[in-house]
């Protein structure tokens, strides 16, 4: 895969660059009235509460200044890639294909899991149009510093500038890069930049989400969001950029000792693919097995623990039917229960973490703990507004409105717009 780089002509304090990689021969670019940039900062795992639980001060004052969404309700499942996809899209996963952190497509009989390096940068998985193709499809061009479905050439295109996923970059590298490409003349800005941090959420796996741990990280990143800010200030850019701070989903507190064994409560020779988290296991059963799968798991489970779902049978706020990719049979842990794979329990149990309080997500959407939050502050938006819930999907409208693009189609509601949005 090529690594797409930035040459800098810019201040000797902008030639950090030794982090900066090669530019992409870029198109002729659109003008537009509008300059400002946008940046979308992912912080994953920052919980609807963190702002009131941990200590955040740049979050803090970002929030009471400018827009706090308090609940930003994640699609289902409540995973990483299905919402930060959502996000930039304003697409139920149904719709952008995108229904999971691992996958199968049944058609093609292909794989896909975060880890899957060559998977994730093939734009065979990723429908939609995320908000940085829509900037490169109008002329405008995009930067992207990790954010999934951002290594994929997807209707023909890439972001200007991006980086291959690579989880220990130290955050102030990132941060910088956003910078620097913030510091470079108006005409070639991007003016679409994404920034993501993986601290908090890592945190809230390992530790739960009361944790010190997860103050620590959040503190962390809030430091990051207050560099990025302060120097944008000292630069005199900082009424020229908008922000908008997003997490992808919440975390719940889980008991490990609270585990239902997922494959003893099916034969799981009967089918083809089975897609095992902690908390949604998928099954794709072989031709002319579901009944019989189904009827296994119903006569075993507890549904005090889990829920048991026929893929037409998913409730319709889930908007989680009209995929290929969406299991015949999906298995819903109850928080705070988890599931386990029979192969696995022996070195859970050894784990001297097992009797420490962890952190979960992929639950039901609504659930209060699975709430997300955001923040918006910048010229194009509302100043001191609190908006008490909205959906992922509602986002991307705002994204394109915040730097004057015309939006793919999506699910988002346009009532978030005079939300959000400062008025002319």
């Amino acid at each position: 895969m090529r690594i797409f780089a930035l040459l800098l002509t810019v201040s000797l304090s902008v030639l950090l660059a030794a982090c900066s990689k090669a530019p992409v021969t870029a198109g002729a670019k659109t003008a537009v009235k509008n300059q400002h940039s946008l940046v979308i900062i992912s912080i994953d795992g920052l919980r609807h509460d963190y702002l009131d639980l941990h200590q955040a001060p740049m979050l803090s004052e970002l929030a009471a200044a400018g827009v706090h969404v308090k609940q930003l309700q994640p699609v289902f499942p409540s995973k990483t890639f299905p919402n930060h996809y959502s996000l930039v899209t304003g697409l139920h996963p149904e719709k952008h294909g995108i229904v999971d952190n691992s996958m199968y497509d049944p058609i093609y009989q292909r794989q896909f899991a975060m880890s899957m390096q060559q998977e994730v940068a093939d734009g065979f998985w990723w429908g939609g149009e995320p908000i940085w193709i829509t900037a490169e499809l109008q002329g405008v061009t995009a930067a992207t510093y990790f954010f999934p479905g951002s290594e994929a050439e997807i209707k023909g295109k890439r972001p200007s500038y991006w980086f291959p996923y690579k989880h220990d970059t130290p955050l102030r590298e990132r941060t910088e890069q956003v910078l620097a490409w913030l510091a470079m003349p108006a005409a070639e800005r991007p003016r679409v930049i994404t920034l993501y941090f993986s601290d908090v959420d890592s945190a809230g796996h390992s530790y739960g989400p009361a944790s010190s741990e997860v103050r620590e990280a959040l503190v962390a990143v809030d430091a990051e969001i207050a560099y990025l800010v302060n120097t944008l200030r000292t630069r005199g850019q900082f009424e020229q950029v908008n922000l908008i701070i997003s997490s992808d989903h919440g975390m719940a507190e889980v008991d490990q000792r609270k585990y239902m064994i997922a494959d003893e409560l099916f034969d799981s020779s009967l089918a083809r693919s089975v897609r095992f988290s902690r908390e949604i296991v998928s099954i794709f059963p072989k031709e002319g097995e579901e009944e019989k799968i189904y009827q296994q798991i119903a006569e075993r489970y507890n549904p005090e623990h889990m829920r048991l779902y026929r893929k037409a049978e998913l409730p319709a706020r889930f908007y989680h039917q009209q995929h290929a990719r969406i299991a015949p049979i999906i298995m819903l842990a109850e928080q705070p229960w988890i599931f386990v794979r029979k192969s696995l329990l022996p070195g859970l149990k050894a784990d001297p973490s097992f009797l420490r309080a962890r952190g979960s997500h992929g639950y039901d959407n609504t659930e209060l703990e699975m709430q997300g939050m955001l923040i918006a502050f910048g010229p194009a938006f509302q100043r001191a507004a609190v908006i008490p819930k909205l959906s992922m999907v509602d986002m991307y409208n705002v994204m394109a409105a915040a730097v004057g693009l015309t939006p793919a189609e999506n699910d988002g509601d346009k009532a978030a717009l005079p939300l959000l949005l400062a008025q002319d």
